[in-house]
């Protein structure tokens, strides 16, 4: 009779050692399953980060786009355009480079078409300028001639000084998206926490980061970016 309880009690305690042996195999396994998803979930937010910083860095580089005024935002691989152009090939051309851009899945055009005022070469690639300089040809005058030249001069000046103020812009924030592309697509460097500002040339980065390899690593990218003249190096590291 003793020996069959011992039996019975046996049994029922190797049940219970089993059914708890399970039970924590099944704990540490939903707890695998919940970091794989996390991880996966961070992946997708620093993907979609650089996808956005990769686009707008192309359309900021495009002589034949307003970089400036288009704003990119994306969602799961999916980039979304918006802004105001002031033509259709600029508006195609836009959607062009975001469409080659990698990872992109799709883009959303929610770009505005707003022509310049004045401006008819949408349609039929003439300007109003165009119109009033040929009026003033037609007067074989010195005098008209002379006019013509003087205003001329002066409007390709004003243009020149136009341009070379918004290539400054363009160009630092070229170099600010390039830098930031960098940070993110590096492994090594936790971009999402880095700041990047370019001023004439001269990049300052500011943040928080893990260890000293860090910063040195967030410095090295910003200094190998074409255009980058110095860095400023504000990075603080985290105790």
């Amino acid at each position: 009779m003793l020996k069959r309880m011992s039996v019975l009690f046996c049994g029922a305690a190797f049940a219970v050692m089993t059914a708890g042996y399970a039970s924590a195999q099944s704990a540490t396994q939903e707890a695998k399953d919940k970091s794989k998803a996390a991880a996966n979930q961070t992946g997708e937010v620093i993907t979609d980060a650089a996808i956005t910083s990769a686009v707008k860095s192309k359309l900021l580089a495009d002589p034949d786009v307003s970089g400036l005024n288009i704003d990119v935002d994306t969602k799961n691989g999916v980039v979304t355009l918006s802004g105001v152009i002031h033509k259709g090939t600029e508006r195609a051309e836009a959607l062009r480079l975001a469409r080659e851009t990698k990872g992109v899945k799709s883009v959303k055009n929610n770009l505005k078409l707003e022509p310049v005022k004045g401006d008819t070469t949408a349609t039929t690639g003439r300007t109003d300028k165009d119109d009033k300089l040929k009026i003033e040809i037609k007067d074989d005058t010195k005098e008209s001639a002379a006019k013509v030249k003087d205003a001329s001069k002066k409007g390709a000046e004003k243009t020149k000084n136009a341009a070379s103020k918004a290539g400054d812009v363009t160009a630092d924030a070229a170099i600010t998206s390039a830098v930031k592309t960098k940070l993110l697509g590096d492994p090594l460097v936790g971009g999402l926490k880095i700041n990047v500002d370019t001023k004439d040339n001269v990049v300052t980065l500011s943040g928080t980061v893990k260890s000293a390899a860090e910063k040195a690593e967030a410095v090295r990218l910003a200094k190998t970016t074409t255009g980058v003249k110095s860095v400023v190096d504000k990075l603080t590291i985290q105790q």
